[in-house]
């Protein structure tokens, strides 16, 4: 995922590694990224076997999405600056075992509300390392190599998607949702165990301090990413929450072919995502505008055209493509608004993306257990467009973006 606007500060000189070593160690934390989303959007595929195996509603299971990310939200800060001047190669450990550890507890949860305290882990976890590890390229491979180190990092989110989240479903459909669990658990030990061995030393320089979080809220340009990812995540994660039980009641798609149509989906997304990545560059708000456009149009249509096969997969690319590109398109946004302070920026990302996915689940399971999936659907779309009438109205003020690249006046 290109994201170039996150390296504008000068990288730290680094110890002398072979490249073959510090490429490792970014594929680990891409790794360790891949793990994290992968964990938190796996319940969507089985959410109906979770459901039913503890006899719970589908908007009462979708509890499962909305406690990561309001934790995550929480702790991304708090987490980020309060381990400031600790080494970032043990903080990426400690989250990582973290992590192992909510995916075994899920495993073996006897109850759901042991699975719901899984989910809190997962939440700090998401928090702390993603917070980290999105700007550690610079720090990890020259600096001419930066750029393509921050597109493998982030390939982790479509990855998550593409791979992820389907294959898992595809373990719990066969051998059992609590089977798919324990495989992320032993997937997340490796990442550790790589982590360990490839990642350097990696003492803090100039460590996230809380003024500098609140300092970018005084940003226009920080307000209007905040209002625009809030809009199209919270019409997302609203909607793709319930996409399994949509395709189940509405659809009428069996257990198995679920897991294609999420893989679709997936591939769909890696699309999007280089689409948006190298559109968000040139044109920042019409990429986002049109990823939310787009999304609006899928949502909106599926309860319409989703009642048969073809028009469910058509529209499914379509929001594929279209979702790949948000996360990009919005970290672009925070990134632009905060040219000097990188991490903070990525705190502030990290932390308004991921308490949006659990209000939009939240909203969507409310909307699901008191009137149907379709309804969630068109409510989705409904927000999506919503934040396009706020794109166009922010080109209407003529408020462009500052461009990093630019030094700045004294």
């Amino acid at each position: 995922m290109p994201t170039a606007t996150t390296t504008s500060i000068d990288s730290p000189s680094l110890p002398a590694r072979s490249p073959l070593i510090s490429w490792l160690a970014v594929i680990s934390v891409m790794l360790g990224i891949f793990s994290i989303i992968t964990t938190e959007i796996l319940p969507i595929g089985l959410l109906t076997s979770i459901g039913s195996s503890f006899t719970i509603s589908d908007g009462m299971a979708g509890l499962m999405m909305t406690m990561p990310g309001f934790l995550a939200a929480v702790s991304a800060p708090v987490v980020t600056v309060a381990t400031g001047r600790i080494d970032r190669r043990l903080m990426l450990g400690t989250f990582i075992l973290l992590l192992a550890l909510a995916n075994f507890l899920a495993a073996v949860a006897p109850s759901y509300w042991l699975v719901l305290v899984s989910r809190v882990l997962v939440g700090v976890t998401i928090g702390g390392f993603w917070s980290i590890g999105a700007g550690l390229a610079s720090r990890l491979v020259p600096a001419a190599s930066v750029g393509r180190a921050t597109a493998v990092i982030f390939s982790a989110v479509p990855l998550g998607s593409v791979l992820g989240v389907p294959l898992g479903t595809l373990v719990g459909d066969v051998a059992g949702w609590r089977t798919a669990f324990l495989v992320m658990g032993i997937l997340t030990l490796c990442v550790f165990a790589l982590l360990l061995l490839v990642v350097p030393p990696l003492p803090t320089d100039e460590p996230t301090r809380l003024s500098a979080l609140t300092g970018m809220l005084r940003s226009v340009n920080t307000r209007f990413a905040l209002v625009m990812t809030f809009l199209v995540v919270l019409a997302h994660f609203g909607a793709y929450t319930y996409v399994t039980p949509f395709l189940e009641q509405v659809t009428h798609v069996s257990a198995g072919l679920i897991t294609v149509y999420l893989l679709v989906y997936g591939v769909a997304g890696i699309a999007g995502n280089f689409l948006g990545g190298s559109a968000v560059a040139r044109y920042p708000i019409g990429t986002f505008a049109a990823a939310a456009l787009m999304i609006a149009g899928a949502t909106v249509l599926l309860p319409v055209l989703g009642k048969e096969d073809l028009g469910a997969v058509a529209l499914l690319v379509l929001w594929g493509v279209a979702y790949g590109a948000v996360p990009v398109c919005s970290q672009t946004w925070f990134a632009k608004a905060s040219p000097d302070s990188p991490e903070a920026s990525s705190v502030l990302f990290t932390a308004s993306f991921q308490a949006t996915i659990s209000i939009g689940a939240l909203v969507g399971g409310v909307v699901v257990d008191h009137s149907s999936p379709s309804t969630v659907m068109t409510l989705a779309g409904t927000a999506a467009a919503l934040m396009v009438l706020v794109a166009w109205s922010h080109c209407a003020r003529k408020n462009p973006l500052p461009d990093p690249a630019k030094p700045k006046r004294a």
